[in-house]
């Protein structure tokens, strides 16, 4: 393709899809407004851990189709990827989208497309991107053409998933929808379907809305199954064998850059009919402090007054660097408030991010009274409790991912808790 690229934001989007169109032969120019980030990048260097990024990254600069700077250059097509927040009243905050756009409109020339990446309340594009591309003076639908194409993929399988998944692209216009399929077909294999730009940025709140009114369910699924004697995962797994039946897994929150915030824009976007989407977010942000008393609840149980609580993980899923709105933290946040002392460590976040982390898991675990699983790295998976030292002789560990073995843990002295797991201490089943 003989198109230039011009990708704003280079973050855990936008640096994945600038290098995948690097390396389909496209010439890229990326911008962040971060100037280390920029220098990393430009050296061949991450920021941010994903599969297979590092050799790809490599590839597009050495074979000179990828740099990057902190402006924007002109462009044929400008694909903005930046964040998009919410403030601390749960509202969105656009203000990134708004600045991105602003930030193009003085290189954008007659004929160029811009895409949306980023996730966004309905209307978006509408009331938000427009009115700032009206500024170039160029018709909008006829000599520049706009659409949103929202990112589908998840962290840890980012290059897998921009290949094979499908994608929705809805434009302004008929053309301007076409284009942007004519764009993505350069390295996109699954179909690309055709809408309008409203409808496309629904669609993507839409997904990420079910999966999280789904979490709600199976976390207020946990809650009760703690009461009856029954474990929930083994209930979850029994229900799903249903042919209609596809229920999410509880956990002690939910993080990310997607499901912990795109439903807070369908209700603000309509809050008197959002009830079910507001009483899910509602559930799945309360589920952090539910963490925390039940870790405090075993501490009290086996007389451990002021324990110190070691909570392994802080990125919000498993086997990535990525900290945005994770629960670890809620959980952490929470233990405190508890008035718990707390310790943290996560193997794939190499630089200290938080007060209470600590570079070592030996570190982290020697002077615990208990362990709390909140992000199910391989790494924890693959923990050998019998080789680990412990400030106590039967410490007590709590799973909230249902990611360790319990017989393993259990020969090794461990008291063995999971959560949504209402059968008591040496009463798990196979």
């Amino acid at each position: 393709m003989e198109k230039k690229l011009c990708v704003v934001g280079l973050g855990y989007i936008g640096l994945p899809t600038a290098v995948m169109f690097a390396n389909s032969g496209v010439q890229v120019h990326g911008v962040d407004r971060n100037e280390r980030v920029v220098q990393l990048i430009n050296n061949k260097q991450l920021h941010i851990e994903e599969n297979g990024l590092q050799e790809r990254l490599e590839k597009a600069v050495d074979e000179g189709h990828f740099q990057a700077s902190t402006t924007p250059v002109e462009a044929d097509v400008y694909i903005i990827a930046v964040p998009s927040p919410i403030n601390p009243d749960n509202t969105a905050n656009l203000e990134f989208i708004r600045a991105a756009t602003a930030s193009i409109v003085p290189f954008v020339k007659k004929g160029a497309l811009v895409i949306l990446e980023s996730t966004v309340p309905p209307k978006t594009v509408e009331n938000v991107m427009l009115p700032e591309l009206r500024k170039t003076d160029l018709i909008i639908g006829e000599e520049l053409f706009v659409s949103h194409s929202p990112e589908r993929v998840i962290p840890g399988k980012i290059f897998e998933e921009l290949v094979n998944n499908d994608r929705i692209v809805g434009g302004v216009n008929a053309k301007s929808a076409e284009m942007t399929k004519e764009l993505y077909e350069v390295f996109v294999k699954g179909t690309i379907h055709l809408t309008d730009a409203t409808t496309a940025e629904l669609v993507k709140v839409m997904e990420n809305t079910y999966r999280d009114v789904n979490i709600a369910f199976a976390n207020e699924l946990a809650k009760i199954a703690e009461g009856i004697d029954v474990d929930i995962w083994e209930a979850i797994k029994f229900a799903n064998f249903h042919p209609r039946v596809n229920i999410h897994t509880p956990g002690p929150g939910v993080g990310g850059h997607c499901i912990a915030v795109d439903p807070w824009f369908l209700v603000e976007l309509a809050p008197e009919k959002a009830d079910i989407i507001k009483k899910a977010r509602l559930t799945n942000d309360g589920m952090p402090m539910y963490t925390a008393k039940r870790a405090q609840r075993l501490l009290q149980e086996y007389h451990i007054e002021n324990g110190k609580v070691a909570v392994l993980g802080l990125a919000f899923k498993g086997n990535v660097d990525d900290m945005r709105e994770s629960p670890s933290t809620k959980v952490i946040d929470s233990l405190q408030d508890l008035g718990l002392d707390v310790v943290s460590f996560d193997p794939h976040i190499k630089e200290l991010q938080h007060s209470t982390q600590v570079a070592t898991l030996e570190e982290a675990i020697g002077t615990a009274d208990l362990l709390l699983l909140t992000t199910d790295h391989d790494q924890f998976k693959q923990l050998n409790p019998a080789d680990l030292q412990t400030k106590q002789p039967r410490p007590i560990i709590l799973d909230t991912k249902n990611a360790l073995p319990a017989d393993k843990w259990e020969q090794a002295e461990y008291r063995f808790f999971k959560l949504g797991d209402g059968k008591k201490e040496g009463q798990l089943y196979k």
